[in-house]
């Protein structure tokens, strides 16, 4: 499976941004497909979560509200909306996958990712 990110750049605090993940390759067995994201000087952190072949989603608390997780199976696509931006959510944002229903919140769970994508947010 291939992961590529799209859709970083440079905003300012309040503003949107729209990140974008195609899948590509054997995505037959993946089950959960994930935003994660890693500030300067900081682990990599969860973001959110969509089931691949549901609708169910999942969210970090501090998002809730404001970021929203999509997917479009069609184009094997996964979107996170983010609304509200704030200076603390400049990073870098990678889009990952997994064919596992559990802990999925870790990163360790995850198969491939993506590349990776840059946000800034300016205050």
């Amino acid at each position: 499976v291939q992961l590529q990110a799209s859709g970083g750049g440079l905003v300012q605090a309040g503003g949107s941004l729209r990140l974008s993940c195609e899948a590509s390759g054997r995505t037959s067995s993946t089950y959960v497909m994930a935003w994660f994201r890693q500030a300067p000087g900081k682990e990599r952190e969860f973001v959110a979560a969509v089931w691949y072949r549901g609708q169910s989603t999942y969210y970090a608390e501090f998002v809730k509200g404001r970021f929203t997780i999509s997917k479009d199976n069609a184009k094997s696509t996964v979107y996170l909306q983010m609304n509200s931006l704030k200076p603390e959510d400049t990073a870098v944002y990678y889009c990952a996958s997994t064919s596992r229903n559990y802990n999925i919140d870790s990163e360790e769970r995850y198969d491939y990712w993506g590349q990776g994508t840059q946000v800034t947010v300016s205050s």
